[in-house]
């Protein structure tokens, strides 16, 4: 398999500099403090999910890094609330960067990020998994929501 560095991450830093710059270019203090302690505790959120999921996919000796076939359909643990854990916790620390950094004109940013993550990573990544787990990956995604 080819090396790429079309990853998550990248995508997730590229999204957190545009809502920096934008803080920058376009001041519009509107959260304040309020923004500043919801921002922590999203952020707190966003990263325990992230490492449950990353436990459970550990567990399972299956990859998290896209683009590699599974080795496991994971279903345990946080990915009984969300197909996507980590995804959705790359959504959640933009959300609290968005907070944090009082950019409420950025706000529209966090669907476009969830669209963007969607086309390139989830599409694949399920049909991977469909291709690999056929029903039994298809009563799970009926099960469980993608995001939450």
């Amino acid at each position: 398999m080819p090396l790429t560095l079309d990853l998550p991450p990248l995508w997730l830093c590229l999204f957190l500099g545009v809502v920096w710059l934008m803080g920058q270019a376009l001041a519009l203090p509107l959260f304040g403090v309020t923004g500043t302690a919801l921002a922590g505790g999203i952020l707190a959120l966003a990263l325990g999910l992230m490492l449950l999921a990353l436990r459970e996919m550990m567990r399972a000796r299956t990859t998290f890094i896209p683009h590699r076939a599974p080795a496991h359909l994971v279903q345990s643990g946080v990915f009984r609330l969300s197909r996507n854990p980590i995804y959705l916790g790359d959504a959640l620390v933009l959300l609290a960067a968005i907070l944090w950094l009082d950019v409420p004109l950025a706000l529209p940013l966090l669907p476009l990020f969830m669209l963007v993550i969607r086309e390139r990573f989830i599409r694949d990544e399920e049909a991977r998994l469909r291709a690999a787990f056929g029903a039994e990956f298809d009563e799970w995604a009926t099960r469980v929501r993608r995001w939450l």
